[in-house]
């Protein structure tokens, strides 16, 4: 067999002990594997890489377009960017994949029957990572929910289910709250799920859905969700499935694919040959399916599930009365490589097979009819009441453009507010034409030089749309 190349970083933490004996493993099972060794984390950011990665391991992801990554350190203090999200960014890793398995009796665990796949959207949402400070008092994080983002992610969830013989997707969004962008992910959910009348669909609100995963796991198979709650919700499967440590997680993109455990570096038990090196292994056997080493991949997670079965634990699951042997991590490694070619007793074994379904996944262009209508205007003010505000501003007009209402944090406090209602030094004053007709950009602009000649202090703007005549913006309650 043609060895595929592969990109490998040794990490920082706990992470070269990890990967050395991930590596062991993969070589003992007849891995073919052409490694290209680069170096990222904490070297790197102290040397003055605000990302943890160097432009010469650019090169070579991009070259061998697989990168099996141990975990990182990230330094304390401001300025420093998380290298995972600037990769799934930059190498376009849509899609996070992160299965939540229950290895009862042999792990310790309240749900024997686990076992569900979280599928998260890796790229947008609030992980876009665009934050303002905007007034003394205010800071703001922008939350991005694309319609091909989402038709990306959600199409994936739907084919992984299909080519794992899963038989139920679930979608976790809050659109009862943010209707337009957890909206348009539940409306995409329900559009895509149409084209797969063979598996089964179905949508929690992510409080309670998440609420129902950890009691009962068993009573759900694949949940795909935007980027935060996947990532929150994620660990806790893993951890209420037996260890956060045992979990291991894919990164796929179109052109290239990223392997790792989902714990982070532990440098507190670094060199003392202790952590258990399970997540990234059940990461690279993910990376070996996905190169198409299938067979390899069999062996390694068989011989893995055989070890755990005999008991042969690291401390980390080590339980008195079920473990028979507390050992390291090179020990734990010696321990797979035995049972290499050996199938659980116990445990569900294993089986995979070659599948190119995912390398890429499309999404549509949706052209809508687009009108500007409005004008949502911020303001940093804090010289008075909410309804002293109103009447400056209800004096600002260009011709029917006029003030609608003016809300803080998003609660209406004018006109008819409650003078209950706790404000900051943060205005939101929306502008609208009476008739509802569209407007002019130039409106805007000449309704902006009327604001600040009356001395307010614009923060920014964020102009208001119909599409094929929906609005476009969150309506004002109350």
């Amino acid at each position: 067999m043609k060895k595929t190349p592969i990109t490998v970083a040794y990490g920082d933490g706990i992470g070269p002990e990890i990967m050395s004996a991930t590596l062991n493993i993969l070589d003992a099972a007849g891995a073919q594997l052409d490694i290209e060794t680069v170096e990222i984390g904490e070297k790197v950011y102290l040397r003055g890489g605000m990302s943890g990665i160097e432009p010469s391991a650019w090169e070579s992801l991009r070259r061998t377009k697989v990168f099996l990554k141990a975990p990182i350190t990230t330094p304390q203090g401001g300025g420093y960017k998380s290298l995972n999200v600037t990769t799934r960014k930059a190498l376009g890793l849509y899609a996070n994949v992160r299965p939540a398995v229950s290895y009862y009796p042999f792990v310790q665990t309240k749900h024997p029957e686990m076992n569900v796949v979280i599928i998260r959207e890796n790229e947008e949402d609030l992980y876009a990572g665009i934050e303002h400070r905007q007034t003394n008092d205010v800071y703001q994080c922008l939350k991005l929910i694309t319609r091909p983002g989402t038709e990306k992610i959600v199409r994936y969830a739907f084919e992984y289910a299909r080519s794992n013989k899963r038989k139920k997707v679930t979608c976790f969004v809050k659109d009862n709250i943010m209707k337009l962008t957890d909206g348009l992910f539940n409306k995409v959910f329900e559009t895509i799920g149409q084209e797969y009348p063979d598996i089964e669909k179905e949508m929690w609100i992510v409080d309670i859905g998440a609420a129902k995963l950890a009691a009962s796991p068993e009573n759900f198979d694949v949940v795909v969700m935007p980027n935060l709650y996947g990532d929150i919700i994620s660990d806790i499967a893993a951890q209420i499935s037996g260890s956060v440590g045992l979990a291991g997680s894919a990164n796929i993109g179109n052109h290239c694919a990223m392997f790792e455990a989902i714990h982070g570096s532990a440098p507190r038990r670094a060199g003392q040959n202790i952590a258990n090196p399970s997540g990234l292994l059940l990461g690279s056997v993910m990376m070996l399916q996905h190169i198409g080493q299938v067979e390899v991949a069999e062996r390694v997670h068989n011989g893995w599930l055989r070890t755990i079965e005999e008991g042969i634990h690291t401390y980390d699951i080590y339980n008195e009365g079920v473990s028979k042997s507390k050992v390291g991590t090179k020990e734990f490694a010696n321990a797979v490589i035995s049972n290499l070619g050996k199938i659980p007793e116990t445990l569900p074994s294993v089986s995979y097979k070659k599948t190119d379904a995912f390398k890429s996944i499309s999404s549509t262009k949706v052209k809508a009819d687009k009108k500007l209508v409005g004008v949502d205007i911020f303001l940093d003010w804090d010289n008075g009441s909410p309804e002293q505000l109103g009447r400056q501003l209800e004096l600002i007009s260009l011709g029917k453009l006029a003030l609608q209402v003016i809300t803080n944090r998003g609660v209406k406090v004018y006109p008819d507010g409650f003078p209950e209602t706790f404000c900051t030094d943060h205005w939101r004053c929306r502008f609208l034409r009476d008739d509802g007709q569209p407007i002019l950009e130039s409106d805007i602009v000449s309704l902006y030089q009327k604001i600040i000649e009356t001395d307010f202090q614009i923060i920014k703007t964020e102009n208001l749309y119909t599409f094929d005549g929906e609005p476009g913006y969150s309506a004002v309650h109350g």
